[in-house]
């Protein structure tokens, strides 16, 4: 068989980078998300008044939220986690709202409580890695970051004993 000058045919072709919620064009300015009233204006979204020519879409958070497809999973192990609940969850909610007021993509989706650890799942990479960054800073304990999807999803762990 003769190989071919051009290498194997075969092959699949692989994208650099894939990811769903990423706008591969340019969003109409001003645009204004229908769920949770986020605009995006000037290049990036923000919490501002929506203008009344504003476009109507659905931002990706909110549709991440609505696909339940997270892209940052924190999960928070060990018995000083359960015996300080409280204290954590308020950490976690105070380090939510001050993300998300810089950043409006950037969402806690939803705390799952099993016996072995509580999992957080958030709309972007960055919320997930900032709470366990503020948890390590807090709490000490042992911090483990792994990036998926050529950096389009994030898995922390954090866990004290």
């Amino acid at each position: 068989m003769e190989k071919s000058q051009y290498g194997r045919r075969d092959r699949l072709i692989q994208e650099k980078r894939h990811d769903a919620y990423r706008a591969w064009e340019k969003w109409p300015e001003p645009t204004v998300c229908k769920e949770c009233r986020a605009l995006f204006h000037g290049g990036r979204w923000s919490w501002d008044t929506a203008p009344p020519e504003a476009k109507e879409k659905i931002c990706p958070a909110c549709q991440r939220i609505a696909d339940d497809f997270p892209a940052g999973i924190l999960m928070i192990k060990g018995s000083f986690s359960r015996h300080h609940w409280p204290e954590i969850h308020n950490l976690i909610r105070n380090t939510e709202k001050q993300e998300q007021g810089e950043h409006p993509m950037e969402r806690l989706m939803g705390i799952v409580d099993t016996p072995e650890h509580k999992e957080l799942t958030t709309t972007g990479i960055h919320l997930a890695r900032r709470i366990g960054e503020v948890l390590k800073h807090s709490y000490q304990g042992e911090l483990e970051l792994a990036y998926g999807d050529g950096e389009q999803s994030i898995r922390v762990t954090w866990l004290r004993d």
